[in-house]
């Protein structure tokens, strides 16, 4: 299988049991679950909105479906899934608070990953007067898919208000974690958590 991996890919294998069952949301071109997939024999579904997407999630061999997140998870049971990922697409989303709760409505556990907007370079950006422009957030302010950005103090007070219980944490630059101040200098966070 040919696809490309992600720094955060390797982390969040290692929090899936062999086996699971995962739901990728906005899964893209469903090279996570393909990673998935071959790396710890998980079974899943992707869901993505855009047509090239299915496509490629579809030529990843990833069972896909087309829905908009915005819209909920209506057609999952409670708790079907060991695992609902939400990678890199927080900040993409209208509906924060609620496509949170409804990933802890179908899976045990939910795992979040987005670029950390409080990382020492886009806080230099803001200070000079422009909106940030990174690897992690390539976008000019005029045509960014970016609705709601947040920083990793922002995600821990979003969890602790809400009393959801994070399992793990961690936050990395250039593929590697960042121990010491994460919040100013980490580039992306990914978090593990359940309901309290």
């Amino acid at each position: 299988m040919s696809y490309s991996t992600r720094a955060d890919f390797s982390t969040i294998a290692g929090w899936i049991q062999p086996s699971a069952r995962v739901l990728d949301l906005g899964c893209g071109d469903g090279n996570l679950l393909a990673y998935l997939r071959d790396s710890r024999g998980v079974v899943g579904y992707g869901i993505e909105i855009d047509d090239g997407g299915v496509l490629a999630s579809i030529g990843n061999g990833i069972n896909v479906i087309q829905s908009d997140l915005e819209s909920g998870l209506a057609g999952f049971d409670d708790q079907s899934f060991d695992s609902v990922i939400l990678s890199q697409t927080l900040q993409a989303m209208r509906h924060t608070e609620q496509i949170v709760m409804e990933m802890l409505r179908v899976g045990r556990e939910a795992i979040v990953t987005f670029p950390n907007f409080g990382y020492w370079s886009h806080r230099l950006q803001v200070l000079r007067g422009r909106m940030p422009v990174s690897g992690n957030l390539p976008y000019q302010w005029y045509d960014t898919p970016n609705i709601h950005l947040c920083t990793v103090a922002d995600f821990d007070e979003f969890c602790d208000e809400r009393g959801f219980h994070v399992l793990e944490r961690v936050v990395l630059r250039d593929a590697r974690r960042v121990n010491i101040f994460p919040n100013l200098l980490g580039v992306l966070a990914i978090y593990r958590f359940r309901r309290g």
